[in-house]
């Protein structure tokens, strides 16, 4: 009989216009430098990024194993210590980041090759979906009002841009893909470590 033969995977292109849940990923996937190292913690913003990088340059993706909240930029500065020659990329949800935010402050002290793309969308979105995933809406589809609050990363708004900067980390903002694609550029290309406060609305 015929055997399938699937098609190449390919890079994507590089999309246009405010960032989403599903655009940011085909930045990277497009951008991705050879031999990277991914440390992934990018949650439920980063469904899709499999399919976004499937093309991309041979990289290794060490990824969120057991639900050990906040491990993404600690395992980065590992990956950078480990392996200084090659360029290591941190996808952080903003939740997670929390608890691990001082790891920047040791990046910055070991001048650690480490770019950090930190997907800011103000909200708990994976304690969302394990919300829904165990019934726990309320009437209409929607759980209560106080389990609404504890899932809200605003009041105040967390700048994760300032954060960064304050532990020594440079950083800046994008709410565009074009903002994204150029900050990433421009972060890979340059030593030592990054942060990319990558703001879009959430998923969930």
């Amino acid at each position: 009989g015929v055997q399938p033969r699937p098609a190449p995977a390919a890079a994507p292109q590089l999309p246009a216009g405010e960032l989403t849940p599903q655009n940011w990923v085909q930045v990277i996937g497009a951008l991705l430098p050879e031999n990277a190292i991914i440390s992934d913690e990018s949650n439920t913003s980063g469904l899709m990024l499999p399919a976004a990088t499937a093309g991309a340059p041979r990289h290794d993706v060490l990824t969120l194993t057991g639900g050990a909240i906040g491990q993404g930029l600690p395992v980065a500065l590992g990956a950078a210590v480990a392996a200084p020659d090659r360029p290591v990329i941190a996808l952080q949800a903003d939740g997670s980041a929390a608890y691990t935010i001082s790891a920047l402050w040791s990046m910055a002290r070991e001048n650690a090759d480490v770019t950090t793309v930190l997907i800011n969308n103000s909200s708990y979105a994976i304690l969302r979906m394990e919300l829904a995933r165990v019934g726990a809406e309320a009437d209409g589809g929607r759980y209560g009002p106080k389990a609404e609050a504890l899932l809200d990363l605003s009041r105040p708004n967390m700048d994760f841009a300032k954060i960064a900067e304050g532990f020594g980390v440079p950083a800046s903002v994008a709410t565009t893909c074009e903002e994204l694609a150029e900050q990433f550029r421009r972060a890979l290309a340059e030593p030592g470590p990054h942060l990319i406060d990558a703001r879009m609305p959430s998923v969930f």
